[in-house]
This record gives structure tokens, C-alpha cells and sequence, in this order.
């Protein structure tokens, strides 16, 4: 690395802005965009509680819990303030489920901290920019990792998703869902409905798991073993866990009454020649393109809620969401945005943009 590259990472700066004490967190919370169907949030009204009894000053957008069902009232009890959105945004620290777009990070104070969870407008270049000119310091929460090496606020997400997709089944094979009246479970002398689920990993384990309990008859098929023992082992013998073949395959979606999709562990494309074989009644959703928890946001924002206030109170004694960065390898995981530079790899090689490593900028060590 050349001696422009070394000044250009400023580890100096950032030390001296940790020597710098900031006092408490101040947190603005702002509201979905009313033109997307994202309902989920990431605090409950108690949640915001347990922040302000700490001493940590929080101010919210004006109507922003209404999609989880909580209206102003609830979070001014417990000492949020009511603002309207441009107020929120010029908080130091900015919480917002979705990714914000240009018009509203040029609105934030500049150097100023957000969080959000991982989303596609992150892969848009006029988003990257903005937050680059503001030096925002963007970090999704869905790709920090805690002391254990643990996904908590993906996991979360995750189970949320999987056992919400058994919900969206059930709904739409009932009668009032449009379907044929058909419940999930068994009752005496009838078979259970049949659920394949095609993928791994925590959604297709929780959606597995509330199928079980659901009561019906669960089949979960990837191409790789050593997932599926895994598998086994997380959801019990009343899940078969069966190799992908195309025989069975077949045979399965064939009697399927529900098929949920998802991220195999070595790349799969399901064979379209096999729609022909699918029930008329078959209920099919693919959780690559649908987040079922949606439809469940006050379940998404007590459970998340559960897991930030001991991050947030964490990052308050931190000295703010810089000092969480420069301690906190876990935290550094999910930055997208840094001191002015990208520190996302994935983000930068899709924009064609640079991008910096951010270890290298917190420690100051030239690569």
C-alpha cells in the first residue's frame, strides 16, 4: 500500500474520535416508505423504554409504529419523543428497518450513524454515494455477528420467515384463503397434508419444525449430506431429511400439498418440467423472493427488540456506534459505509465501486 492509500484510511482520526467522550446515544427512529409493503421495525415501545431509563434520548418519527400496531402514545410513555421525520433523521443515530434512499441520507448530519437490515436498494449506486458524501457510517444488523460468531438479528429474521410461510400454507388452503378447505394437520382416519421444503439453513429448519407441529407430514431435500444430518439433528425423526434425486424429487412434489423453496446448499434450479406434476390445489412459495414475516411485524419488533437494547446500551458505553466499530470485530462484519469509504466487498465488486477493509481502517495496519 502507498503512503496516499495509508492517509487515505485516517486510523488517527478515528482514534482521536474515540478519545472524544459523546455522552449518552441519541436515537431517531424513522417510519417504513409508504409505497413498499415493508411493515416490519426494530423497537417495541418497552424497548425504547429500557433505552431512555438508561439515559439514552430517543425521538421518533410521527405514525412510524402504526404498522406494528402501536400508535404514538405508546412509545411517548415511555419518554420517546414524536418527531417528524426530518427531525429523526438528523439524529446522530438513525434506526430504520429498510435501507433510506439518496433524498433521505442527504437529510442526516454528516459523519452521523445508521442501522438497518440488509436490502436491495444497499445495491444501488446513488444510495452508496449518498451515504459515501455524508460519510454516513451504514451498518446492517442482519450481518453483524455476536461474541459467538452468531447471526442473532439474521436469525431472528429467519425463524420468523420459516414459521410464518407454514402460516401463509395453512391460510391458503383453507377455505377462506381461496383454497379447497384443506387443514394441514390429520385428524382420525385421514392422512396429514404433505410439506416439502427444497433448501437449508435456519428458515427452512423453522419452517420445518412448524409444519411438525402443525401436524403434517414433512419432507426437507437439499444436495448436500452433511447439511441434511444436521438438519436431522435440528428438526427430529418426524422430518425426512432426503438427498435431492430426480426420481424422488418427483415423487414428492408430485404429492405435495405445500412446497417451499430456498437457498440449497450447492446451487439448484427446480426442473420446470415439474409444475406439470404439482397438485391444481399445490401452494408453492419461494423464500428467496417472499419474507412472510411481513406479515407479522409486532412478532419481527418484540423479537428484535429483545436483541438491540443490549446492543444499543452496549454501543452507549462504547462511546457511540464508531467505538462499537473499532472493539467489536462482530460489529465490523456488518458495515456497509465507514468514514467516508465502502467497506462491503460484495457491494463494491456488484457497483464496480472500491471498496476498503475495514479492520485495516480501525487498526491502522497498512494490507
Amino acid at each position: 500500500m502507498t503512503p496516499q492509500h495509508e492517509s487515505e484510511l485516517e486510523p488517527q482520526e478515528l482514534l482521536d474520535m474515540l478519545d472524544t467522550p459523546t455522552g449518552n446515544l441519541h436515537i431517531g427512529i424513522v417510519a417504513n416508505y409508504s409505497d413498499t409493503d415493508e411493515t416490519r421495525m426494530l423497537l417495541t415501545p418497552e424497548a425504547c423504554g429500557l433505552l431512555t431509563s438508561s439515559g439514552i434520548k430517543v425521538c421518533m418519527e410521527h405514525g412510524a409504529g402504526v404498522d406494528v400496531s402501536f400508535p404514538d402514545e405508546s412509545y411517548a410513555e415511555y419518554g420517546v419523543k414524536i418527531v417528524t421525520r426530518d427531525e429523526a433523521l438528523h439524529a446522530p443515530l438513525v434506526l430504520s428497518y429498510a435501507p433510506l434512499r439518496p433524498k433521505d441520507i442527504k437529510k442526516m448530519n454528516k459523519g452521523a450513524g445508521l442501522l438497518c437490515m440488509m436490502g436491495n436498494g444497499l445495491f444501488e449506486a446513488p444510495v452508496i454515494k449518498a451515504l459515501l458524501e455524508k460519510e454516513i457510517n451504514l451498518g446492517c444488523l442482519d450481518n453483524m455477528t455476536s461474541h459467538n460468531d452468531e447471526q442473532v438479528f439474521a436469525n431472528i429474521i429467519d425463524e420468523i420467515d420459516g414459521r410464518a410461510a407454514i402460516m401463509y400454507a395453512q391460510d391458503s388452503l383453507s377455505y377462506l384463503g381461496g383454497g379447497k378447505g384443506v387443514l394441514l394437520a390429520s385428524v382420525a382416519g385421514l392422512n396429514p397434508c404433505e410439506v416439502l421444503i427444497i433448501g437449508i439453513g435456519n428458515e427452512m429448519i423453522a419452517a420445518a419444525n412448524a409444519a411438525v407441529a402443525s401436524g403434517a407430514r414433512v419432507t426437507l431435500m437439499d444436495n448436500d449430506i452433511s447439511a441434511l444430518q444436521v438438519a436431522k439433528q435440528l428438526c427430529g425423526p418426524l422430518v425426512d431429511t432426503i438427498a435431492i434425486h430426480p426420481r424422488v424429487l418427483y415423487n414428492r412434489v408430485k404429492s405435495a400439498d405445500v412446497i417451499i423453496t430456498g437457498l440449497t446448499t450447492r446451487e439448484f434450479n427446480f426442473p420446470k418440467n415439474l409444475s406439470a406434476a404439482m397438485k391444481e390445489s399445490v401452494y408453492v412459495i419461494d423464500l428467496n423472493e417472499t419474507h412472510p414475516s411481513i406479515s407479522v411485524p409486532r412478532t419481527v419488533a418484540m423479537a428484535i427488540s429483545n436483541a438491540l437494547v443490549n446492543f444499543l446500551s452496549e454501543m452507549s458505553l462504547k462511546n457511540g456506534l464508531v467505538g462499537m466499530v473499532a472493539t467489536t470485530p462482530g460489529v465490523q462484519n456488518g458495515m456497509v459505509t465507514f468514514h467516508g469509504k465502502l467497506v462491503d466487498k460484495l457491494i463494491g465488486s456488484y457497483l464496480g465501486m472500491p471498496s476498503v477493509d475495514i479492520s485495516v481502517m480501525v487498526s491502522g495496519t497498512p494490507n
